[in-house]
């Protein structure tokens, strides 16, 4: 019995789940249900990831706290992955305190070793957003190949990688504004340090053309790796490094550890001796996008903090649909909650083990092809094997399995041959190579029932056709175990039809003879063209529905209002009481004030670029009265001072004329 921890890529909490996604998941799914199936020991962990600006942002925009935000997404990720059979034996988030720990363990690891320096950087910082911007916030023309609209960090049209300084033409991406070079001390790994463990390591525990394209990197030494951003930023704040934050691919990959360490508290084992056991397997599936993080860096923490490196990653590549990059004008973005408005969940977990291999090939949905697929092999020449059988022993005879004839025997021996070589195959993640022999199996046994003609034999001979019946049921049985792994569902309704327990992998090899089957349900039914054109309509409604959504970005306005709307807003003067800092955040001021009749409210305002909080006390502002309490990370704020100006000390807070009074309407 083997020992075996397989994860999947942490999916972003600012997004989610789509067709693209479940590639990694359902193929990591059949795999880890395969090895449950031998008798392996395997645990299948993975996590929301959940730090970073994007989630900020997001959360700002609607107007909710960042732990409220990843709550909704990992309810709905969870929901989802439910929904397609994906079942994890633990799925958490990065933002736990196992992770927080974690990180700040193998950062200490790093720092203790030497490993570790600060540095001034030149970074690009918006004016109209208050803040560093992350690479993948920066967009512009690429410095190599001059292709427009690309990442601050990598080019999508030549791969190039690069520094965002390097990025021509850069504008934010949340605003459009032209951002400045601004000085920032950050903290970087020296990977240099790795070198000669990470030449040997790569090409031992990873795809060989992926080792080969990453160790080109070695030949001009490895550079130093930016591990912190600055703050407002939703993470983990660096032991040490006040106002700077792990980059969100440090606490990520730990989340691989942070998750299997909630596994081992509920089964009282240590984490590190569970993780760090020789006969513990590691396996991480992955995109090739993300491919450099798991190969450079995710091997040096773990090798600095103590914790054993993975026995090998997986890579795999995209998915294109219709032979296209997913897209959502043409309504082939699918995200999987609309997939499963529509489809059973069945028939893209069976297309896509008829697709999917253990190389980074990208695999393409084409949807005309998937609905013929289904329809001709899983319906037409699996399921049909138990449909035809099993319905005609039950209306025709009396629901009882007999023996089976020679020629039944012979072909259910071969079917249980054929069990070794499909096991191989789900070992390596060939997993279209697997359903290959299953289809011809079925092809074999459709034609033993057409040659033998149970429909006419069960008139003159009900006996033979027994046996005719029972060889077809056994077989079918037998495809579907080997099938389990892919089709856990689909396999559930064929075991209570044989009233069996749960199959193994073993259960292959039994013949059932001489007992009485349960009533037939159907297994699967013919994908309609229909459904499929609804989803894509769906899809393209997904788009509008997105679209719709204001946006604001410089230069643009807000819908317009009537002045109805705008009478909603009670405009109040208040006298400022007390303002201070707020400890851990760069922009904010708690401000205390006096609304009138001896009302106080405490406001949270992002003016501390421009006021001294003493030089506040006693000024008049105009106070938003009526707008709803905000719970804020440092608090609860009970309105909004009006301000206005372009930024940073151009603040200025709008009062009333001195003769104001607390509590006064604004007009």
């Amino acid at each position: 019995m083997r020992n075996i921890i397989a994860t999947a890529a942490l999916p972003y909490a600012n997004g989610d789940i789509h067709l693209g996604h479940l590639v990694e998941y359902l193929q990591t799914d059949f795999w880890t249900r395969f090895q449950k199936m031998r008798g392996n020991d395997c645990l299948y962990i993975c996590a929301d990831d959940t730090h970073g600006t994007p989630i900020m942002i997001r959360a700002r925009q609607e107007g909710i706290t960042p732990e409220e935000l990843i709550a909704a997404s990992h309810k709905r990720h969870s929901q989802d992955f439910s929904d397609f059979q994906v079942i994890f034996d633990n799925y958490s988030s990065t933002n736990t305190q196992y992770n927080k720990d974690l990180c700040c363990g193998i950062f200490d690891g790093l720092e203790k070793g030497g490993h570790v320096h600060t540095s001034e950087i030149d970074q690009y910082y918006c004016d109209t957003c208050n803040m560093f911007l992350p690479d993948r916030f920066i967009k512009g023309t690429c410095p190599k190949c001059n292709s427009p609209e690309q990442y601050g960090d990598s080019c999508d049209s030549c791969g190039s990688v690069y520094s965002p300084a390097d990025v021509k033409d850069a504008y934010c991406a949340t605003c459009g504004s032209k951002p400045t070079l601004k000085k920032s001390s950050h903290v970087f790994v020296k990977l240099a340090d790795f070198q000669d463990f990470l030449e040997e390591w790569i090409p031992q525990h990873t795809p060989a053309g992926e080792a080969k394209k990453l160790l080109d990197w070695f030949k001009e030494g490895l550079r130093d790796w930016d591990i912190s951003r600055d703050e407002p930023y939703f993470g983990f704040e660096i032991p040490g490094h006040p106002g700077k934050y792990f980059y969100v691919w440090v606490d990520a990959p730990i989340g691989y550890i942070a998750s299997t360490q909630e596994w081992c508290e509920r089964n009282g084992k240590d984490i590190r001796a569970f993780w760090n056991d020789e006969k513990t397997e590691i396996y991480h599936n992955i995109g090739k996008d993300i491919f450099r993080f798991h190969a450079l860096f995710w091997p040096t923490m773990l090798k600095a903090g103590g914790f054993k490196t993975p026995n090998e990653i997986f890579v795999h590549g995209f998915l294109t649909v219709n032979g296209e990059k997913m897209s959502k004008s043409k309504g082939t973005f699918i995200k999987a909650r609309t997939y499963l408005n529509h489809l059973d969940p069945t028939y893209l977990r069976f297309y896509y083990a008829c697709k999917l291999d253990n190389s980074t090939d990208d695999i393409d949905l084409n949807l005309e092809d998937f609905a013929q697929r289904v329809n001709s092999d899983l319906v037409g020449k699996i399921t049909n094997l138990a449909s035809r059988g099993a319905q005609m022993l039950q209306k025709k005879i009396d629901g009882k399995l007999g023996e089976l004839d020679e020629d039944g025997k012979a072909l259910l021996a071969t079917a249980q041959e054929k069990g070794d070589i499909i096991a191989e195959h789900f070992e390596k993640r060939y997993f279209s190579k697997a359903l290959t022999e299953i289809r011809a199996l079925a092809d074999e046994a459709n034609r033993y029932f057409d040659t033998k003609e149970p429909w006419k034999t069960i008139k003159t001979d009900p006996e033979s056709t027994r046996q005719v019946l029972t060889s077809v049921l056994n077989v079918f049985r037998v495809l579907a175990i080997y099938l389990k792994p892919v089709l856990p569902e689909y396999t559930a309704a064929v075991e209570e039809l044989f009233n069996e327990e749960p199959y193994n992998w073993n259960s292959s090899k039994e013949t059932l003879t001489n007992l009485k089957i349960n009533d037939y349900k159907y297994l699967a039914q013919r994908i309609d063209q229909k459904n499929i054109d609804k989803l894509v309509e769906d899809t393209k409604a997904d788009l509008k529905a997105e679209q719709e959504l204001v946006t604001v970005k410089k230069n643009e306005y807000l819908p317009e209002i009537t002045i109805d709307d705008f009478s909603k807003i009670d405009l109040r003067a208040a006298l400022i009481l007390e303002a201070e800092d707020v400890k851990g955040a760069s922009r904010l001021l708690r401000i205390k004030v006096d609304m009138g009749n001896g009302e106080t409210r405490q406001i949270l305002a992002g003016i501390k670029s421009a006021y001294n909080p003493e030089k506040l006390i006693g000024k008049m502002v105009v106070v938003v009265a009526n707008l709803k309490p905000r719970k804020m990370k440092f608090g609860i704020s009970e309105g909004m001072i009006i301000a206005a100006g372009p930024g940073e000390k151009d603040i200025f807070v709008l009062s009333p004329d001195s003769g104001a009074t607390a509590g006064m309407e604004v007009h």
